[in-house]
């Protein structure tokens, strides 16, 4: 059975820390989150995927009704079945109920087609973050 509920943070740290963060601790990785809740989904009580959203400027090009996806994630031992694709709907989902226009993130340049075929548009060029790797900057309206 799949479920798909807003959550502490601290329900989805494992899956964050194992898939986007692993040279990290889990008190590195709690210790750079916001705090805020977030979307997990479950699969037989596990968590399989999640995401978070929060009102942030886009970087470039801000605009009232921005917010920022972060903290996206799957595990890997069920890439492939749309767990993935639930987090994101829901994420956007929550984000629109509470008046966002414009959702960004900076998208793992491994995950961009991912973002792209859920309609997000990339702006520049790919760039490093540090502890994280390549990224892109990518948004989608609402």
């Amino acid at each position: 059975m799949t479920e798909t509920r807003v959550v502490d943070p601290e329900v989805t740290l494992d899956l964050r820390q194992r898939v986007l963060r692993p040279h990290q601790t889990p008190e590195q990785v709690r210790a750079q989150g916001d705090g805020l809740p977030g979307i997990a989904v479950f699969s037989d009580g596990e968590v399989v995927a999640c995401a978070s959203v929060r009102p942030e400027p886009m970087p470039g090009d801000p605009r009232d009704g921005d917010w920022r996806l972060r903290g996206m994630a799957s595990d890997p031992a069920v890439r492939g079945h749309g767990y993935g694709a639930v987090a994101l709907r829901a994420a956007l989902d929550y984000a629109r109920e509470r008046g966002a226009r414009r959702v960004w993130c900076n998208a793992r340049t491994g995950a961009l087609g991912f973002y792209e075929r859920h309609g997000f548009t990339v702006v520049g060029e790919e760039f490093d973050l540090p502890d994280a790797g390549p990224h892109y900057l990518a948004w989608t309206d609402l």
